[in-house]
């Protein structure tokens, strides 16, 4: 009964928002800013950058949230907002990805499988794995993070990213590989 309250408590400050309500604003970001923030500072990279991020996307998340259907959860529809915002801010500078349809055939065929990690490679602290993640370069860590952390699959990453799927893949098996370049290092 819990959660119902909860999901009831959420409907009725989103209709406030929808309202004007500035108050209402106020609780949606207290609710929702420190998992949003996670999102963007593990797609960004840069504090500062991430923390304008957010700003922008809850800016826009209040301007448009008369489009919020209830369809979904509310936090998931903010998310998409978040990673648009964060993925859109990356383009700006100019992130590349590399293209495997333009690689080789032999080349994509060493491609390994997706999300198999061998348990015997990575078993280390978490706080070890995050700060190996931040090191990776920007096009593997938005994949990587999207994929492994956020859940998407990776049709969903192309369509967000405007890549092709074989370039999600390629990115986070590049990803993996280069994770656990950078984790052997520091050991």
């Amino acid at each position: 009964m819990e959660n119902q309250d909860y999901l009831q408590e959420v409907k009725m400050v989103i209709e406030k928002c929808i309202l004007g309500d500035r108050r209402a604003q106020y609780q949606v970001y207290e609710m929702y800013s420190k998992a949003m923030f996670n999102i963007c500072i593990r797609i960004i990279n840069n504090l500062e950058e991430a923390e304008d991020v957010l700003q922008e996307a809850f800016v826009s998340a209040f301007r448009n949230i008369k489009s919020f259907k209830g369809e979904g959860t509310f936090g998931s529809w903010l998310k998409k907002i978040v990673i648009n915002h964060a993925i859109n801010h990356l383009r700006k500078k100019k992130l590349q990805f590399v293209d495997i349809d333009n690689i080789a055939d032999g080349a994509a065929n060493n491609i390994s499988d997706e999300g198999k990690f061998d348990e015997k490679e990575i078993f280390l602290e978490v706080g070890k794995i995050k700060k190996a993640i931040k090191l990776l370069p920007d096009g593997y860590r938005i994949v990587f993070s999207l994929y492994l952390l956020e859940g998407y699959d990776h049709k969903e990453i192309s369509e967000i990213l405007n890549i092709s799927e074989s370039t999600s893949k390629s990115q986070f098996n590049r990803a993996k590989k280069k994770l656990k370049e950078i984790m052997l290092d520091n050991e």
